[in-house]
């Protein structure tokens, strides 16, 4: 499948994704949310296991939404766009394999929103983040009031969601926004890196653990841990829990085959 506006490199069960604006810093317009949408289910569908989602160039990994398509929208069209950004968030938070936000840059607005999506983010030590909504008049529509309260913090997210500022890699890092600041020339290979280490587990399991951990979240603590009982269980049906507990007991490596 063809994309206008990704580029996609798979490499066994690993992919990136590269977000190809950089003469827009990689601003997100319809068809790059309908896109990404049809890469989360492309790659899915594929059997990926990790997934690095990134932007091109140095600038910028997504410097937000299109101001200037915004600007032209209605009320009704900026409900439809709002709804597909919360339905590219969704996917990705749904999608059975690991994603990982590569922050090259500036992540604003619906680039951080997009980051926050993702499982975990490594950050360039360029990096900067933050909801600027505010300064425009509006607030952030495709999930940034909502899942970057749940990362950092009511406190921390009222406080970058009222004033708009933006925070360097390294204060991300202090309020828990990131997972891991590099240096930006080792940003990618960071990721990739570590999205062939997930890519090695056993893919049944993974997506497991993110299934659960998701849905537990904001439900009651024996609710949650009545999930991942079940989730714990169904796995034993699994070959490859037999295979992981074979190689474990006799000493070698472990073969995962995905049933």
């Amino acid at each position: 499948m063809s994309y206008e506006t990704l580029l996609i490199d798979r490499q066994d069960a690993v992919a990136e994704v590269t977000i190809n604006r950089p003469d827009k810093l990689n601003a997100l317009d319809a068809t790059v949310i309908m896109e990404l949408g049809r890469a989360v289910d492309e790659l899915a569908r594929q059997g990926a296991h990790a997934v690095v989602l990134t932007g091109a160039g140095e600038k910028a990994f997504v410097a937000g939404a299109d101001i200037a398509a915004m600007s032209r929208m209605t009320a009704a069209e900026a409900k439809a766009f709002a709804d597909a950004g919360h339905r590219l968030g969704f996917a990705i938070e749904s999608a059975p394999f690991v994603a990982i936000a590569a922050v090259n840059g500036f992540a604003l607005g619906g680039g951080c929103e997009l980051a926050l999506a993702c499982d975990f983010i490594y950050a360039s030590d360029r990096a900067r983040f933050g909801q600027p909504e505010v300064n425009l008049g509006l607030i952030p529509g495709f999930g940034g009031t909502q899942r970057l309260a749940r990362r950092v913090g009511l406190g921390r997210a009222r406080e970058l969601v009222f004033t708009g500022r933006q925070v360097t890699a390294e204060q991300a890092l202090a309020i828990g926004l990131v997972n891991e600041v590099v240096p930006a020339g080792e940003l990618r290979e960071r990721a990739r890196a570590v999205a062939r280490e997930i890519a090695g587990k056993p893919p049944l399991a993974v997506a497991a653990a993110k299934r659960v951990m998701a849905r537990g979240y904001d439900v009651g603590l024996d609710a949650a841990c009545e999930l991942e009982a079940t989730a714990f269980a169904t796995l034993f049906a699994t070959e490859d829990m037999r295979e992981g507990t074979a190689a474990f007991l006799t000493k070698r490596k472990a073969e995962f085959k995905g049933r």
